[in-house]
């Protein structure tokens, strides 16, 4: 997400390393190459240029602390701006209402059914509702049996009507269905549509008109950069939406979308989409997609990610077992397929403080765990709560049962012993102590910004 244009933010603040203090000449070369990445990046060059003068204008209007670097408060200011550029504060979609109407917008392509699944489950899974998802592109008859799909895979109920060829009165009916039937959020699937269609988008402004929704969303492909803010625009001035999703936020994407839509919309980003799976769904936090650009990571995505698979109670069992020395393959097993649950590992590494860079080029498969649980699951029982007793043949058998090396079960055997220590050791609070105090000695937390 964003490599490119955090690899040239990277590039740009260079320049200032090494420098005493701030100048007009320096600060000017700097915002010379961060306009350059903004640009690349596919933001409008309006936004870039406001963009690089306010950051000028801060920069030159600021004393440089000695403990802090003029290229340390260059990347403080430039953060500062990019959240003010994405909208500041993370906006809340609407479900108010009984039930909440939640009507979605777009161009041909954009994602929009797809999105529809992923924000029915969010507001199963992580609001509690009870949400209904209505089919309302009559045409794309594909479009009816996807939602189908989706709803099936997800456990919520869709609404079609496939002899209706009117989108107002099928979501119309579908609303009193829900009234009747206890949901308490209507999520409304429309046809994609051309900007340019005049019919088309007639008859969205009629279908928002006759329904009344708490929310109004539109959905772009942030993968076309520019584009996309041109066609938001045309569609606020049609139908007047409430915020802004983007999809396909993992692919090859520059990042202009992201960086140009509130400033020329004035609309929020409310989510963003991560991938095909249906949980592959963030809320947009500005500060934190500003840390993301500017290789800061995104740490609190990840701990939210961690406690929503985390079990209080497990916790307290798999301690004490670590305590004891008792952690076996199942707990191993265990915690592989809670990291799982988190999401596509590379996005999961790419949250970390200065792994961004570090992961542009490497390739982790979504599968990535694959081999590991087929080893683990190739031992028995015994072996599995007591690795001690794998000796050579049990290894032999263990490769051939799981179909890998006898290389690859070796080297799983060492990696769950240095796990096991490591965890064995953290458990310690004396030794966390030391830890945290070598690491801060080495220049963690607490050492720059």
């Amino acid at each position: 997400m964003f490599e490119n244009l955090s690899e040239k933010f990277d590039r740009a603040f260079k320049v200032l390393k090494g420098q005493g203090q701030i100048s007009e000449i320096n600060v000017a070369e700097t915002l010379k190459e961060v306009r350059r990445a903004l640009l690349d990046a596919d933001v409008n060059f309006k936004t870039a240029k406001e963009f690089t003068n306010t950051v000028k204008e801060k920069a030159l209007g600021r004393d440089v602390l000695t403990t802090v670097s003029p290229g340390q408060l260059m990347v403080k200011i430039c953060h500062e701006e990019l959240v003010n550029l994405m909208g500041s504060e993370q906006v809340d979609i609407d479900i108010k209402g009984n039930p909440g109407i939640i009507l979605m917008s777009g161009l041909q392509g954009s994602g929009k059914t797809t999105f529809t699944g992923k924000l029915g489950n969010y507001l199963k899974t992580k609001k509690g509702k009870k949400p209904l998802m209505v089919a309302c592109d009559v045409y794309r008859p594909a479009a009816i049996d996807q939602l189908h799909v989706l709803g099936e895979q997800l456990g919520i109920e869709v609404y079609s009507n496939k002899e209706e060829k009117n989108p107002v009165a099928i979501a119309q009916a579908a609303i009193q269905h829900a009234k009747s039937n206890g949901f308490n959020v209507v999520i409304v699937d429309t046809a994609g549509r051309l900007a340019v269609d005049e019919q088309m988008m007639a008859e969205i402004e009629e279908v928002k008109r006759s329904i009344q929704p708490t929310e109004t969303l539109f959905v772009v492909d942030s993968m076309t950069g520019q584009d996309a803010v041109n066609t938001a625009k045309t569609f606020d001035e049609r139908i007047d939406f409430d915020g802004v999703i983007l999809t396909k936020l993992d692919g090859d994407t520059r990042g202009g979308a992201a960086l140009s839509i509130k400033s020329v919309v004035n609309k929020p980003i409310k989510f963003v989409g991560t991938g095909e799976k249906m949980d592959a769904l963030d809320v947009f936090y500005p500060s934190r997609m500003a840390d993301r650009i500017l290789g800061m990571g995104d740490v609190v995505s990840l701990v939210e990610r961690a406690q929503e698979q985390f079990d209080e109670e497990e916790a307290r069992k798999l301690q004490k077992k670590i305590q004891k020395n008792q952690f076996d393959f199942n707990d191993f097993l265990g915690q592989l397929q809670q990291v799982k649950k988190m999401g596509n590992v590379k996005d999961l590494m790419g949250m970390l403080p200065g792994m961004g860079k570090a992961m542009k080029d490497v390739d982790i498969k979504d599968d990535a765990f694959k081999h590991i649980e087929a080893i683990i699951y190739s031992m028995t029982p015994e072996e599995r709560s007591s690795p001690q007793i794998i000796n050579g043949p049990r290894k032999n058998r263990i490769a051939k049962g799981s179909g890998r090396s006898m290389q690859e079960v070796n080297k799983l055997m060492k990696q769950f012993g240095d796990t096991k220590k490591m965890m064995k050791m953290m458990s310690n609070p004396k030794n966390m102590r030391q830890m945290m105090r070598q690491f801060k000695g080495m220049g963690g937390p607490g050492m720059g910004m």
